[in-house]
This record gives C-alpha cells, structure tokens and sequence, in this order.
C-alpha cells in the first residue's frame, strides 16, 4: 500500500506533530542516502519534534517570566561578593531549596546584585522546566488592586500564582497601605506551601513592620514566608557605581 507524503504530512499534524511534518521530505531523502533503518528514520522524528517543542515551551516560559533583563548566574561577579562563597553559590544553583519550596529572602544595599542573583537562578530554574514569574513590589500591589477590574491585570495574576518560583523584588521599598498589606497578605497565602518565592530588599525582615503598618498582618506574612527560608545578606559596594560607564574618557 503507497501513502503519499501529504497523506503522511497531514496525519502527522491531526496528530499534533507539526515541527516533524516540515522536515518530513528532507528526513525521507536522509534515510534513503544514509540508509537509515525504519527505527533511526523515527528516532530522528521524534527527536526533532520534541527538541522543538522543548524550544517553544522554553520562549513561553521566558516571556511570562517578565524578567528585567537577562543574565546568568556566570555572570555574578562572585569575586566582588565576598558574602556569597562559592559552594553557597553551587547549593543555591542545585535548586534543592526549590524543589522543597523554600523561600529566599535577598538582603542588602543597592547595587549589590541581589535582582541579578534573583534573575539568574530564576532562569537557572527556567531552564529546567520550572514556570517562573518575576515582578517589582510597586507593580505587584498595582497588579493586586486592579485584577478584579482589569482582564491584563488578572491573566498576569493567574500565570503568577501558577508559578513554581516567584520573584519579588524591591520589597519593602515603600510604604504600604492597610489595604495592600491585606491584598499582599492575600498573595502570600496563596503561594504558602505550592511555590517558593524569592524576595529582594534592603531592609530585613525586622523593619517591614513599620513598612507594612499592621502589626497582625505583618506577623501572618513572616509567619509564612519565614517559616521554611533562607536568609543571604549581600554586601559590599555598588556594582554598578563601580562598573558604569561614563561619557568622559580616563583622563
């Protein structure tokens, strides 16, 4: 019985294995030139749908990350955070700590690294499958406020409590009002036990309750986020004051 390759094309994609019907032709001709076996002809198929597909499911994991920017965690400059050894580094980017559902608290002044920590083991983790978010303080409470109202605002709210790690960063970086406090309280119980959650800010967890403003609720929150985590405190000066660039030559 002879199938044509359209025939075989278009059963591939009812199927659902559209990135192994492109090459579908190109792969016939191989194996007649190389003389594949019927398995290897499929071994090649098959991989080359799914390397597609861990592509594709990859750039989407990317793009709801919503990371600032894009760096590794080879990019840290370990050498200038005296604070970080190396085998802190090495644990950390095991992801242990995620797979358990710790959570990571990032401390110190600006300038130290911590969003670039934050952003590389949260690519770090991207990287292997898990589904990441990242979001700034100020735009979380605005996401938290208006996802009753806004159809935006609630997708990005649903993609974030589906998250396996969620980075906050900047927190604490300004005074809340009563009502986010309960909104930000709200999240935090949401995440409590299903996701880890990596927060960065200048200033520990002692002084979040004059940030905060409600003594109950600022308890409820470092009931939940400190209960399994692990506190680092970055030191040292500002990277980027110490690597900017400047418009003036040496002299």
């Amino acid at each position: 019985m002879s199938i044509s390759t359209g025939e075989l094309k278009q059963w591939m994609s009812t199927l659902n294995m559209t990135e192994a019907a492109h090459i579908l032709e190109e792969s016939l001709l191989d194996a007649q030139s190389k003389d594949w076996s019927c398995g290897q002809f499929l071994h090649h198929l098959l991989r080359h749908e799914l390397r597609r597909r861990e592509d594709r499911g990859r750039a989407k994991r990317m793009k709801w990350a919503a990371f600032p920017f894009i760096k590794s965690l080879d990019e840290f400059r370990l050498e200038e955070q005296q604070s970080l050894s190396k085998r802190h580094m090495e644990q950390l980017r095991e992801l242990i700590w995620l797979e358990h559902t710790y959570n990571l608290i990032l401390l110190g002044p600006p300038g130290v690294g911590k969003t670039h920590l934050s952003v590389g083991l949260g690519i770090e983790a991207l990287e292997r499958g898990h589904r990441v978010s990242f979001v700034a303080m100020d735009n979380l409470i605005h996401l938290l406020k208006t996802q009753e109202i806004a159809r935006t605002s609630q997708t990005r709210m649903k993609r974030i409590l589906n998250s396996d790690l969620v980075i906050i960063d900047d927190l604490m970086f300004m005074a809340m009002e009563k009502s986010e406090s309960n909104l930000f309280f709200q999240f935090v119980n949401k995440l409590y036990g299903q996701a880890s959650i990596i927060l960065t800010s200048n200033k520990g967890p002692e002084d979040w309750g004059e940030l905060l403003g409600d003594p109950a609720i600022t308890t409820a929150i470092l009931d939940r986020i400190l209960h399994k985590s692990e506190v680092i405190q970055l030191s040292g000066d500002s990277f980027r004051l110490k690597h900017r660039e400047t418009i003036f030559g040496n002299s």
